[in-house]
């Protein structure tokens, strides 16, 4: 019988909380990857992604005792990873630094040279029309859009309702599509 992610996150949150360390092993190989990608889209930066990550799971260690059986696991490491992001956020708009977004790893391209820089292109268009969303909308799409999260998911991880989850995916696809026209021109 195999068991479902969510039933191994909650039996390793059970014996984290018992004492076993090792669960939060498990834990992290389980979602390392998830969070750093989902860190990675919200910072920009790799390093904060890395360093974010790594205090999420520190915190997840310290505070495991605040997690309620039958909680998601993954909405209650987003809202602790999230926190961190904002953190970090708010922080370097204290003190700014250059970042660049050259370093995000580009997607596989086509088939053709020219191909590949279209589609480059266009990967950097919509990585810097995300970037430029107001935190709550770019919050909202790239949970929903790259983490598959549900309304009632993301609404327990930013603190809000579904109906304002919805919202805010509606606002910013409306500015996605408005940012990103040239590239979805019809006709």
């Amino acid at each position: 019988m195999t068991v479902a992610p969510a039933d191994r996150d909650s039996a390793d949150m059970h014996a984290l909380q018992q004492g076993n360390d090792a669960a939060l092993n498990r834990l992290m190989s389980r979602w390392e990857i998830p969070l750093r990608n989902f860190l990675f889209r919200y910072t920009q930066n790799e390093h904060d992604a890395m360093e974010c990550a790594l205090e999420t799971f520190v915190r997840i260690h310290r505070h495991r005792q605040r997690f309620r059986l039958g909680q998601k696991f993954s909405t209650w490491m987003f809202q602790i990873a999230l926190n961190l992001a904002r953190d970090r956020a708010r922080a370097a708009q204290r003190r700014p630094q250059f970042t660049t977004l050259d370093e995000t790893p580009e997607p596989a391209g086509a088939q053709s040279p020219l191909g590949d820089v279209i589609e480059s292109e266009k990967a950097n268009a919509v990585r810097d029309a995300i970037a430029d969303l107001p935190a709550d909308l770019r919050e909202a799409i790239l949970l929903f859009e790259y983490e598959q999260k549900s309304h009632a998911e993301i609404a327990d991880i930013v603190g809000t309702t579904p109906k304002g989850v919805e919202t805010r995916l509606y606002r910013a696809r409306g500015l996605l599509k408005k940012s990103l026209s040239r590239f979805f021109r019809t006709g």
